[in-house]
């Protein structure tokens, strides 16, 4: 079976759950989701999701994003939503990109890195992910986490849910992977093109769309260096700066195991 869903208007929305565990029961399937964002949701999308009956969506965008991009709700809408306001340190990609000469797969390629290494650490992260454990422990029907693009801010807490949960490294990375479907990226670099144009007046060529649309290996392997660096391994993260510490995590494989 799949896991990517096929909706109009949402990108990369497929559901996490499902792999084997070191626990000897796999995570739940139906009841873990992580996609783009919602704003251009369909009606036929918006119907598709309420009978998904989502208990939580878990809205990882800065509060610009969710002004510039609104999320759609359906009719009766009735789900929690985790998001916050807090100010990020750093300008967000439409804004770094107007002072650039030139578009290219290197910025990318770097700003993703770099991006990576301090995002665990921003104030506003440690908020969400906070509040999305915390919300895991108690789940009571089906979540979906994203961000804009459902691809490193969702990718970056799918992976600590899965090292929770007890998923296999190989398999933590392979369902990160999964955003390079080659089916789909054609489909993410037509409207990212128009978009950054919109934004920044600036054109990019199609190897760079290809990098910004794309999740790497390193990235994902530089947030782990990174929180292992300041925190001496995931688990000290999750604890230390999260507050996730070994009995919510066990709440938390209640939740989500077979």
């Amino acid at each position: 079976m799949g896991r990517h869903i096929d909706f109009d208007g949402i990108d990369n929305f497929r559901d996490f759950g499902g792999y084997d565990t070191s626990h000897g029961r796999p995570l739940k399937r139906g009841l873990l989701y992580r996609s783009a964002n919602h704003a251009y949701a369909t009606e036929a999308d918006l119907e598709r999701m309420r009978q998904m009956e989502l208990a939580v969506i878990v809205d990882l965008r800065r509060s610009d994003e969710r002004m510039r991009e609104p999320s759609k709700r359906w009719p009766g809408f009735g789900a929690a939503v985790v998001e916050n306001d807090i100010l990020s340190d750093h300008a967000d990609w439409a804004t770094l990109m107007k002072d650039l000469p030139a578009i290219t797969p290197q910025w990318f390629y770097d700003d993703s890195k770099g991006y990576y290494a301090r995002a665990p650490f921003e104030a506003r992260h440690v908020d969400l992910f906070r509040r999305y454990f915390e919300t895991l422990a108690g789940l009571d029907g089906p979540l979906v986490v994203h961000c804009a693009a459902g691809k490193d801010r969702t990718g970056f807490i799918c992976a600590l849910t899965h090292h929770i949960a007890g998923v296999s490294h190989d398999d933590m990375l392979a369902d990160y992977l999964l955003t390079n479907d080659e089916s789909r990226l054609a489909r993410k670099m037509d409207f990212l093109g128009p978009w950054i144009e919109t934004q920044t007046g600036l054109v990019a060529p199609r190897e760079a769309l290809r990098v910004a649309v794309s999740v790497n290996t390193d990235y994902l392997e530089t947030a782990f260096a990174a929180v292992t660096a300041r925190h001496g391994s995931i688990d000290g993260y999750l604890t230390q700066a999260l507050g996730v510490g070994a009995a919510l995590r066990a709440r938390i494989r209640e939740r989500l195991l077979t």
